[in-house]
Order: C-alpha cells, then sequence, then structure tokens
C-alpha cells in the first residue's frame, strides 16, 4: 500500500505508487506508528526541494528518523523540481545549496534585495501558496505565452507545463503530448506556480525536468 507521501503540482499529498525524482520536506506531519499524515500539511514555512538520495544518509519514509525513535521530517516525492516549485516548494541548502543559493540570488535580483536570505523566499511563498491558503491568480490564454519555462497552469483539475511555447499536461508518471495554448482560449487558467517562484524563473532559474518532458 503506498504511502499518502506524493506532491501534485496543486500541492496537495496523495497515496500513489510513483515515487518521482525529488525529495522535500514541509516538517513533521506524519505519525510514525501508522505511517499516515496528520492533520496538518505543514509544520514550518520552509518547504523544500531536496535529492532522494545524500551521502550514506539512510531513511524509512514516514518512520522514526530522529534520536530516541522520534519522528523525524516527512518525507515527501515529486515527479520533478518543476512539480515541486509549483506546489511552493524551493530548493534545500542543506543538500541543494549551489541550487539554493541560485535561486535565492535570482530571487533577490528579481524584487531588489541586495541580501537575499532563505527566510525571505520562505515568507513570500507562504502567503501564495495554494495548498496553504493562498489564491492562484486566473490567466487568459493570451498570458500563457508570456509564462517562463517550468511556470505550470491549471484548468480544472488538469496541470500543464510550459516549455518551449507549448504546455505539457502533468501526470505523476510524467507529462503527455505537448498542447498548443490556442486549446486554453476562453477558459478559466489559474497560474499554479507561485508568482515569487514566476519572477525567479523569468531571472534565468532552470529547474530539473522529468525526462518525459524531452519526449
Amino acid at each position: 500500500m503506498p504511502l499518502q507521501n506524493r506532491v501534485d503540482p496543486f500541492g496537495v499529498i496523495h497515496a500513489v505508487p510513483e515515487r518521482g525524482l525529488f525529495m522535500g520536506n514541509r516538517g513533521i506531519i506524519h505519525d510514525p506508528e501508522t505511517k499516515t499524515l496528520l492533520k496538518k500539511r505543514w509544520a514550518l514555512h520552509a518547504w523544500i526541494i531536496c535529492v532522494c538520495e545524500f551521502g550514506d544518509v539512510r531513511r524509512e519514509p514516514m518512520g522514526r528518523n530522529r534520536p530516541a525513535g522520534k519522528a523525524g521530517w516527512t518525507e515527501l516525492f515529486f515527479l520533478d523540481e518543476v512539480t515541486a516549485l509549483s506546489a511552493g516548494h524551493r530548493p534545500c541548502f542543506f543538500c541543494r545549496r549551489e541550487r539554493a543559493s541560485d535561486f535565492v540570488q535570482r530571487f533577490g535580483a528579481a524584487f531588489g534585495i541586495a541580501e537575499p536570505r532563505a527566510p525571505h523566499v520562505d515568507k513570500r511563498l507562504h502567503k501564495e501558496r495554494p495548498a496553504a491558503g493562498g489564491r492562484a491568480p486566473v490567466v487568459s490564454a493570451e498570458d500563457l505565452a508570456g509564462l517562463p519555462d517550468g511556470a505550470m497552469v491549471a484548468d480544472g483539475g488538469n496541470a500543464y507545463a510550459m516549455r518551449g511555447g507549448k504546455a505539457l499536461r502533468w501526470s505523476f508518471a510524467g507529462y503527455g503530448d505537448p498542447v498548443g495554448f490556442k486549446g486554453f482560449a476562453d477558459r478559466a487558467i489559474r497560474l499554479l506556480t507561485p508568482t515569487t517562484t514566476v519572477s525567479v524563473l523569468r531571472q534565468g532559474y532552470e529547474p530539473v525536468w522529468h525526462p518525459s518532458a524531452e519526449a
């Protein structure tokens, strides 16, 4: 039985077999005895994106990964970094320091902050995350061409990633065939990726894509 630890672009956590390329966390949000989620979906504002393997660290998902058998942070999984960014996460400074520094520096350039810090990013993101109560802004089909690669939008319950002037439909298993922007005409489209992260993408941050996006 899959654990409920796989995150979609809306930031919602599901129980599905596919794991994805990246791991991350929002703090301790599970019961290690039952390996099920608590009612809360985050325990802190720093929602991060981690690599699945780092050094010789071995963790038991949703287990007791702290001293004295206490629950450690809850392992969450994402199809790719594009998905994690859409859900409101940002790179981890512990296991992805170079990428995290790049992200934060581009954040500073986007918002005119001379000495940006991760907490600055987290504070802005938490207000924008749909999974934390933020509102996903509505965009038009004409707006899609102006979004940077890696931004994600929603058409109803379906999520799409912008790439090369097309929209790739998202699923837990990977991306589908590209769709032209005209297919979204006269539809209520929501921008899933937080506007703060969209600004970072505009500054040239290049997220890691699942291989299916190359097909």
